[in-house]
């Protein structure tokens, strides 16, 4: 039977560590390479105590392959503590594919990634993230029974940025709840950082709540769609402007890292609840926006909407079931925010114990022996 101890996200181990060193209570890192189609792919599988892993597949250009490895392990953990809290029946697992998906990203490419994860046979389900979206994956489909998020021509829920957008404003009520003793958001100032799938749909929300709101992106063409779609939001292309307001609510909804040593100390927002992963650069960083009296609601908690999405697809999609359970966010952060304050510790702490719990306490009933079917 598979276990999973009790490990707290840290920094990874230098480069010149040894190899398992490296992997922090990894179970499985698959290498994955084929020269004729330019792949080249990481899955790494962090945990299957709870059930199969279950995580993204990022395509995006890395530095330099031991910066795609981090990216990969760190994500990969982020989704075992992710799919424990939002009650779900997988541990965590994520992959990256390196390269532009501008320009790299082929039928080859990704029917051989399919090929791939297949031959994990089940130990990892993939699905969408950062430049990999739900036509991509039912190409990836063609190779691989174990794939979800897939389109709704194709039997799936579609773009997973929907619910992942929805539950993350109901974590951004929660924290109003928690902060201001009451869930609205009206009159509200909220900066969100991204435009993308996740943050464009966030800031239709938001408006709907009567917030008032400032967005930014690194992309013109989301700026300008922005602008479109909400003529009275304000769009600024400097998202060091964003960061720095004194706003009631921060959003990073982009790249992870947000908050890290040189932004943490000009941050003057009262809350930090977004859907980017990662944002915090390093997990110390939870204590120093504590010391501050900045909220942080766990990434990892308030982003759970498009894997409750594509999990509840991959036993057959209930939109319904699924939004249902998408709001239930908002109960498990303000309960989170809750145990916090009780314990005297982060919200990170909070929620890393809670999902730390769960996969003990369930993980345990492995030991009680049923006959083989």
């Amino acid at each position: 039977m598979t276990r999973l101890v009790a490990v707290r996200p840290t920094r990874h181990a230098p480069s010149s560590a040894g190899v398992f060193d490296r992997l922090e209570g990894h179970e499985q890192v698959v290498f994955c390479s084929d020269p004729e189609s330019g792949l080249r792919a990481i899955v790494a599988i962090h945990s299957t105590a709870l059930g199969p892993a279950l995580g993204g597949t990022r395509f995006r250009s890395y530095p330099d392959d031991a910066a795609a490895l981090d990216d990969v392990l760190r994500l990969a953990r982020a989704m075992t503590y992710k799919n424990a809290l939002a009650g779900l029946d997988h541990g965590g697992g994520k992959a990256v594919i390196i390269g532009d998906p501008a320009t790299d990203k082929s039928e080859p490419l990704l029917r051989a990634y399919g090929r791939f994860v297949e031959g994990l046979a089940g130990r990892y389900l993939t699905a969408g993230d950062m430049g990999i979206g739900v036509d991509d994956l039912d190409v990836v489909a063609r190779e691989s029974r174990f794939v979800t998020g897939r389109s709704v021509a194709h039997g799936g829920g579609g773009d997973s940025g929907v619910l992942t957008a929805y539950g993350v404003l109901q974590g951004m009520r929660a924290c109003a709840a928690f902060r201001w003793g009451s869930p609205s958001l009206s009159g509200r100032t909220v900066g969100v950082l991204g435009l993308g799938k996740v943050g464009r749909r966030l800031v239709g929300h938001l408006v709907a709540e009567g917030a008032t709101v400032v967005g930014t992106d690194i992309d013109p063409a989301a700026l300008d769609r922005a602008r479109s779609e909400h003529p009275g939001v304000e769009v600024v292309a400097e998202a060091s402007s964003v960061l720095g307001r004194s706003l009631d609510v921060l959003s990073p909804c982009a790249a992870g890292g947000v908050v890290d040593d040189g932004s943490v100390g000009s941050i003057r927002a009262q809350v930090i609840c977004g859907g980017a992963n990662n944002q915090l650069a390093d997990p110390r960083l939870a204590a120093d926006l504590a010391a501050r009296d900045v909220l942080y609601a766990p990434d990892y908690l308030v982003n759970a909407g498009g894997v409750i999405q594509v999990a509840d697809e991959w036993v057959g999609f209930s939109a319904e079931r699924a939004r249902a359970r998408v709001e239930r966010i908002f109960d498990a952060t303000l309960g989170v925010l809750e145990r916090a304050a009780a314990a005297g510790v982060t919200p990170v702490e909070a929620a890393d114990r809670l999902a730390e719990e769960r996969i003990g306490a369930v993980s345990r009933l492995g030991s009680i022996w049923n006959p083989p079917r």
